[in-house]
């Protein structure tokens, strides 16, 4: 897949996701958030909690999810950081990490709390 069409990939499954959430009621408050530290994809509200979501396409749900490493799991930690500084609540905000996967046809797998120990 070339540069551009993996781009535009990206962008329409990021998309696809903020749709899924919104439609389950939560807040996108922001698309492609970016920081020092990196970019979040999608960041929901929902009530109280903030959650920060991690897209990964790929041709397969497990493929995608093959995608993402611990480096990218340190980047999206401290990005997350960096916007909890702008909350009124700061780093004591409430707050979830999902990864949404996307496979080849669209369909998407979130899971939820993808981080936790």
């Amino acid at each position: 897949m070339n540069g551009a069409v993996a781009y535009h990939s990206g962008k329409f499954a990021e998309e696809n996701v903020a749709q899924l959430y919104l439609a389950s009621g939560q807040e996108v408050i922001a698309r492609r958030w970016r920081g020092r530290s990196g970019e979040i994809d999608v960041i929901v509200r929902d009530g109280e909690q903030l959650i920060f979501i991690e897209v990964k396409k790929s041709r397969s749900h497990a493929a995608a999810a093959e995608h993402l490493s611990l480096r990218q799991i340190q980047r999206i930690y401290q990005t997350a950081s960096e916007f909890l500084g702008s909350q009124p609540d700061g780093q004591d905000s409430l707050v979830r990490f999902d990864v949404a996967l996307v496979d080849s046809v669209g369909r998407i797998e979130i899971l939820e709390n993808a981080f936790a120990a």
